[in-house]
């Protein structure tokens, strides 16, 4: 298939009359619709081509009520509002010359206002906020999967693919020829690839991509989950974002690279400054420490989260940041000037990208409105400390399960702000019965420790 260039990357936008003529030039025959539910899971819906001019006209309609989060039966026509910027040939759909493309789309109301239970809308919304201060974000995510092996009748097992660790190289490292061919595959939907390698668990990768504004971050996110596994299942392979499928060694985790922009500057840089970090970037600090066990429930959303978020396996628990120190739940990479940055360690790839970002911009800035400063930088290894050495240094401790982080995300009215109320009560709603289905199951472990023992 012969590649074209995504308009991102010359920062034009597609007219109509552009995607018509790609439609034709290409033989693109379906265009799918795409955006996400409350929990981050791509939907779409695939349309013939010959339908565009409805297309771009807005005049494809969802069913509200099918979608979890989104709206009743009695309210439930909406529409496709499609994001022509996002308009991307699918590599791993073209079959004999035919072709299939997307377009990412917000999902507005039947009156043709933005859906308030849209998860995109929602983060356009948080950014609306942002810009009335001056600030745009950019945000570095780096998501972290697992490739399993599939049996012979192809159902997934939690064999890993290799038993290579951090940064090794072939032929220990099986995942060479697939993170190439994700790369390849990403590059040519217009993504800027950064690097890729093995982490360190055994069947474990990492593919890191440029910074961008957070709407395109958060769409990148999702086109990156999908791309991985469908390119791993082209390998009769599967690949995972759970954060914890395997006892015993690391889980995967979604650092997020942050900055905050103001005319055109970064607004985290001040050369002048002690560390060089600027006040807005002390208050930033300040208000993601004050807030994130408010929204670790959006950040890390299932059960299984909290099976990554416990000492002893890299993962980062401790709320404190520092310049250098990875044992910090914040850290600043040594880069300054448009490079200054501060990266978050505790969200994993598991959460919605558009919710995740949304609530991390929202403790950003109510930092700034109301100059949070942060405490001192602990630059001690947080892990070789004993609980009374941390409590004497007043660090505290994420949320360690699903369910205590839902009673910190219902208190928190920053956390809820950045939600809204529609997102914030079925999302609570959804999380609640996840909790509670968790919480009545009864595990192997418990059949294995109690079984013949009671």
């Amino acid at each position: 298939m012969t590649k074209f260039t995504h308009a991102r990357l010359d920062g034009k936008q597609f007219t109509p009359d552009e995607i018509k003529e790609l439609i034709k030039q290409y033989n693109i025959k379906f265009i799918k619709l795409q955006f996400v539910d409350i929990n981050g899971q791509a939907k779409n819906i695939s349309i013939p081509s010959e339908q565009i001019d409805k297309i771009l006209n807005n005049e494809i309609m969802l069913d509200g009520s099918s979608i979890k989060g989104f709206r009743s039966i009695e309210t439930s026509d909406m529409f496709f509002y499609p994001d022509m910027n996002s308009f991307q040939i699918l590599p791993w759909r073209e079959h004999g010359g035919v072709n299939a493309a997307r377009l990412i789309c917000d999902i507005y109301n039947a009156d043709g206002t933005p859906f308030e239970g849209c998860p995109r809308c929602n983060l356009k919304r948080v950014m609306e906020s942002a810009e009335k201060l001056g600030f745009s974000m950019n945000i570095g995510p780096e998501a972290e999967f697992f490739l399993f092996a599939k049996d012979k009748d192809g159902n997934v097992t939690t064999e890993t693919q290799d038993r290579a660790g951090y940064y090794d190289v072939g032929p220990e490292d099986l995942g060479e020829d697939i993170r190439s061919d994700i790369v390849l595959t990403l590059q040519e939907m217009g993504f800027d690839i950064e690097a890729s390698h093995h982490e360190v668990a055994d069947g474990q990768h990492e593919i890191d991509f440029r910074y961008t504004d957070i709407l395109t971050a958060a769409d990148n996110v999702t086109t990156f989950r999908i791309a991985v596994k469908a390119i791993a299942a082209k390998h009769n392979l599967h690949a995972t974002f759970m954060p914890k499928p395997i006892f015993g060694i690391n889980g995967s985790g979604m650092h997020c690279n942050i900055s905050l922009f103001k005319d055109g500057k970064n607004a985290f840089y001040d050369k002048d400054a002690e560390y060089q970090l600027s006040e807005t970037a002390k208050y930033s600090i300040g208000g993601m420490l004050k807030h994130v066990k408010s929204i670790t429930a959006i950040t890390n959303p299932t059960v299984n989260s909290y099976k990554r978020l416990v000492p002893g396996y890299e993962a980062p628990v401790y709320l404190a940041w520092s310049l250098a120190n990875r044992s910090a739940l914040l850290r600043v990479p040594a880069k300054r000037g448009v490079s200054t940055r501060v990266e978050l360690r505790s969200p994993d790839p598991s959460c919605n990208p558009y919710l995740a970002f949304a609530a991390i911009l929202e403790t950003c800035l109510d930092g700034i409105r109301n100059k949070i400063d942060p405490p001192a930088p602990v630059e001690s290894n947080i892990y070789k400390l004993t609980s009374k050495e941390r409590k004497r240094q007043r660090i505290d401790s994420l949320p360690g399960s699903l369910s205590e982080a839902l009673e910190n995300l219902d208190k928190s009215l920053v956390a809820q702000a950045a939600l809204g109320e529609h997102i914030y009560k079925e999302f609570m709603t959804a999380k609640k019965k996840e909790w509670d289905s968790f919480r009545t199951y009864v595990s192997k472990w418990e059949l294995d420790r109690y079984l013949e023992r009671y």
